[in-house]
C-alpha cells in the first residue's frame, strides 16, 4: 500500500535529517581543517615575512579564511555527506524497508530536500553577514603583502581607475564622498600614449578645488629623468570618489543589496555591469544548490545493496556533483564575460541539473 502523505512517518523524517547533518558538516569539519592547513602553508611565509607579524597574524589569517571557505565548500560538503548517509542507509537495506512500508524516492528525499532549504538559508545569511566582510579584509590584507591595514569599513584594495589616457591606481581605497582616503598611490601621468611623468603617494584625499591632496610624493619626470619629492602635491583634477567606488566591484565582497546598488550606480554611470549583475543573482543561486545535492546524491540509495553496484553509484553521484560545480563556475565566467545574459549565467545549471537529477532519480525508481 502506498503511503501518500508527504511526511508519513515524524520518526523516520528525524532519523533521516539527522543522518543527512551529521554526515554533512562531519565533512565540513574535515575538508575545512584540511583546506585551512594547506592554506595556511602556503601563506605562513609571507605572512611570517612582515616585520611585526608572528604568531597572532597567522591566527587572524585563520580567522578570516575560515568562513571563506565554509561559504564556497558547503554545498560540496553537503553533497559528499548525503551520499555517505545513502550508502549506508543502502548497505543497511533500510531504503528498502521504507519501500516495503510504501514510501516513494520522492517521500523519502522530502526531509533532507526540507533541511537543505534551512541550510540554504542559513548560507545566505551567514555569505552575507560574514563571508563578504571576511573576504573583503583577507583581499586587502594580501594585496597589502600582509603589512597592517586600516580598520576601516568598506574597503577596497588594488584599484585601477582610468582618466582619459592617464592611469591611477590605489593600493587601498576607504571611506565614501568627501571622506575617502587612499593610500599607495599611483598615477601615470601620459600625453598620446607616451609616458611623461610617475607619480607615487603614501596617501590622497579630496580637497574642496575638486582635486586631489597627495601627501608625501615621489615624482619622476620621464623628459628629464629627474626624481623630485614633496610633502604635499595637488593632482588628479576632476577625478571623483565615485570613480574609484565603482572601478572595483568584487560581487564577492560585496552583500546582497550594496551589490545591487552598485550594480544600479554601474548602469547609470554606462559601465559594464554583467558582472555585478551575475554575482548579484549567483548570491541567491549558490546557496539555493544546496538543494541539488540530495538529488543528485539519491542514485546511491536506490537499488539492491547485493547487486555490488552501490560504490559504482556513490562515484556517479559524486560525479554529477562535480559536473555542477564545474558548469556553475564555468557559466558564471561566462556571465562575467558577458557571454551569457546574467540571469542564465547564474540560473541555467542549476535548473540543468534539477532535471537531470529528477530524470536519474526517475530512471533509478523503474
Amino acid at each position: 500500500m502506498i503511503n501518500l502523505g508527504f511526511f508519513p512517518s515524524r520518526r523516520l523524517a528525524l532519523y533521516m535529517v539527522r543522518l543527512f547533518l551529521t554526515r554533512s558538516f562531519a565533512v565540513l569539519f574535515a575538508l575545512i581543517l584540511v583546506l585551512e592547513t594547506l592554506d595556511l602553508l602556503g601563506e605562513a611565509g609571507k605572512i611570517l615575512a612582515v616585520p611585526g607579524n608572528g604568531a597572532a597574524a597567522l591566527w587572524h589569517y585563520v580567522v578570516l579564511r575560515i568562513p571563506v571557505l565554509i561559504g564556497r565548500f558547503l554545498p560540496f560538503s553537503v553533497l559528499l555527506g548525503t551520499l555517505i548517509a545513502f550508502v549506508g542507509l543502502n548497505q543497511n537495506s533500510e531504503v528498502v524497508a521504507m519501500k516495503a512500508a510504501g514510501l516513494s524516492a520522492h517521500q523519502i528525499l522530502a526531509p533532507l530536500m526540507l533541511a537543505s532549504i534551512g541550510i540554504a538559508a542559513v548560507l545566505f545569511v551567514f555569505n552575507e553577514r560574514v563571508v563578504v566582510n571576511s573576504a573583503r579584509v583577507v583581499n586587502a590584507w594580501s594585496d597589502n603583502d600582509y603589512k597592517p591595514i586600516p580598520p576601516a569599513p568598506g574597503i577596497l584594495s588594488n584599484v585601477w581607475v582610468l582618466d582619459g589616457e592617464d592611469f591611477v591606481r590605489a593600493g587601498m581605497v576607504s571611506g565614501h564622498g568627501v571622506g575617502m582616503t587612499l593610500r599607495q598611490v599611483s598615477y601615470y601621468d601620459r600625453t598620446g600614449g607616451v609616458l611623461q611623468r610617475v607619480i607615487n603617494a603614501d596617501r590622497a584625499r579630496p580637497d574642496r578645488s575638486g582635486a586631489w591632496l597627495l601627501q608625501n610624493v615621489t615624482a619622476y619626470d620621464a623628459n628629464q629623468s629627474v626624481i623630485r619629492h614633496y610633502s604635499a602635491v595637488k593632482a588628479l583634477a576632476g577625478l571623483s570618489p565615485d570613480q574609484f567606488t565603482l572601478a572595483k566591484v568584487e560581487p564577492t565582497e560585496l552583500d546582497y543589496w550594496t551589490l545591487k546598488q552598485r550594480s544600479a550606480e554601474l548602469e547609470a554611470a554606462g559601465r559594464p555591469t554583467d558582472e555585478a549583475r551575475a554575482g548579484l543573482a549567483h548570491k541567491l543561486s549558490q546557496p539555493l544548490s544546496i538543494l541539488l545535492m540530495p538529488l543528485l546524491a539519491a542514485i546511491a540509495a536506490f537499488g539492491l545493496a547485493r547487486s555490488g553496484q552501490v560504490l559504482v553509484r556513490a562515484a556517479v553521484g559524486m560525479a554529477l556533483g562535480f559536473t555542477y560545480f564545474i558548469a556553475d563556475n564555468f557559466s558564471l565566467a561566462m556571465g562575467n564575460a558577458g557571454a551569457y545574459p546574467p540571469v542564465v549565467a547564474a540560473w541555467a545549471p542549476f535548473v540543468l541539473f534539477l532535471l537531470i537529477g529528477e530524470a536519474v532519480l526517475v530512471r533509478t525508481e523503474e
